[in-house]
């Protein structure tokens, strides 16, 4: 169901599409993120209706009309993000396309500011039984994923290579939402159960944050995703298609956005600024410590794996030793310390065996989140930069209100577009929040359950050791 792509294409190699799954965010590219290689749509859109000038500009560049087109400046680096999203020329008025009802995304005002409206039909979205098969009569092995939506009941399977090509497209399609990023891909050792295992967890986290986005879980290449029959080929192709012609991308993906009107939902753009501005510092901050911590969390767990597992086995080896001393003396009233010792040794050895198989319970979990949480603050550079870059046209178009170089009208205008990404913007912001709350209350929660159940074990060896003794 799935020939119309070869399985050593990927995402990247079909035309239109993004250069990279998981972007770079290192210094060298000056804050570009390869997350968009798509030129935006709106300017194809628009090259197509004649020239690219939208009907509410009707002077072009220069000429009679210089008053009211010669106005806010184009970035001069036409990689940036805020370009390359399409904010720029959503901003600067060139967006046009018809939006459907069921494109509209709606910002409401919350009791913690912007919020996306609440998906009315919330689902889960379990991912099972992680089975390998194969095609082309064995020649080609692949691991299927079991999918079951809560909102269908209805069983689908899907492979990696169907999540890398979802991701891609919501990736394009939505830029100020932070899709989540994938569990990193593998060329080698793809089929061996512990990397299994651990994908299928990571896919389960993604899923679950896919599930809990307003916006994102009620997308249709999502819903595609999860709803189309694994035997229905046809249908799934022609779903794909419709997702790769979806139009409302880029610039013309800001047009489908509504945001409250009327008193009191006027956004102040210091205060926004300023409140971006703290997110970025925050996210800053738990990208630090979220790599510290994972750092801490991989060198205790390798630790407890060797080095505590053969410490305490080595004491175990130890008593074991004492007790075959002792056992040289036959005399029947040692008998009992010698097996009491005996047994210490063999609770040592068991306490040894804990402490290694105790980080697959309490930190791998810790760390597979973190991993979730590291993929949206790498995402979180490039929504903050679309929305700073909207900020810089309004303030520029003040300024050419000022100078009289600009209609008020005009820069009313820009200011209108630039709400709406800030709008869009800080929603994402408080979902954000309240998705983290949620996570790490119920990580550290089993965390710590976990730990506890641990030391009990623990506990119980030493005790049961103890007991050995009373009978001596």
């Amino acid at each position: 169901w799935d020939d119309d792509w070869d399985d050593s294409s990927t995402v990247a190699d079909e035309p239109g599409a993004l250069g990279s799954s998981y972007p770079d965010y290192e210094a060298a590219s000056g804050g570009a993120s390869s997350r968009y290689r798509m030129s935006t749509r709106s300017e194809v859109f628009l090259g197509s209706r004649g020239g690219g000038h939208p009907a509410s500009h009707p002077h072009p560049p220069g000429g009679s009309g210089a008053k009211s087109s010669a106005t806010v400046s184009r970035n001069l680096n036409r990689f940036s993000t805020f370009v390359k999203s399409g904010g720029e020329a959503f901003v600067l008025g060139e967006a046009s396309g018809f939006v459907k009802d069921g494109d509209k995304l709606c910002v409401v005002l919350g009791p913690r500011g912007p919020e996306w409206q609440e998906n009315p039909y919330p689902f889960q979205c379990s991912i099972e039984d992680p089975t390998k098969q194969t095609k082309f009569k064995g020649m080609k092995s692949y691991i299927a994923y079991k999918l079951v939506p809560s909102h269908t009941g209805q069983q689908v399977h899907r492979r990696y290579k169907h999540f890398d090509w979802l991701y891609g497209r919501l990736a394009e399609k939505f830029p100020v939402i932070s899709v989540p990023h994938l569990p990193e891909k593998q060329a080698t050792g793809r089929f061996e159960e512990d990397f299994i295992s651990k994908r299928r967890k990571g896919l389960a986290w993604w899923m679950d944050h896919m599930c809990s986005h307003p916006v994102l879980a009620q997308c249709d290449a999502f819903q595609h995703f999860l709803t189309c029959p694994s035997t229905d080929e046809k249908a799934w192709k022609q779903g794909k298609r419709k997702a790769e012609k979806d139009e409302m991308v880029g610039a013309n993906f800001f047009l489908t956005i509504s945001v409250p009107t009327g008193t009191g939902a006027s956004l102040d753009l210091q205060e926004v600024e300023s409140q971006v501005d703290g997110f970025k510092a925050f996210t800053k901050k738990m990208d630090e410590s979220a790599l510290q911590l994972n750092h801490t969390a991989n060198e205790f767990a390798r630790k407890q794996v060797t080095g505590f597992k053969k410490e305490y086995q080595k004491v175990g080896h130890s008593f074991k030793c004492l007790s075959q001393a002792f056992e040289l003396d036959q005399q029947a009233f040692s008998a009992g310390l010698n097996q009491a010792i005996a047994f210490t040794a063999e609770a040592y050895d068991a306490i040894g065996d804990l402490f290694a198989d105790q980080p697959r319970q309490d930190l791998d979990p810790v760390m597979d989140l973190l991993a979730l949480y590291q993929g949206h603050l790498a995402n979180f550079p490039d929504i903050i930069h679309v929305q700073k870059g909207a900020l810089t046209k309004v303030k520029e178009s003040k300024r050419h209100v000022e100078e009289g170089k600009m209609e008020l009208q005009k820069a009313e205008g820009i200011q209108e577009r630039c709400n709406i990404i800030s709008f869009a913007t800080l929603a994402e912001i408080n979902h954000f929040h309240k998705i983290r709350v949620r996570d790490f209350k119920s990580q550290m929660q089993h965390f710590l359950q976990q730990q506890i159940l641990f030391f009990q074990k623990v506990t119980q060896k030493l005790e049961e050791a103890l007991h050995k003794y009373d009978s001596v």
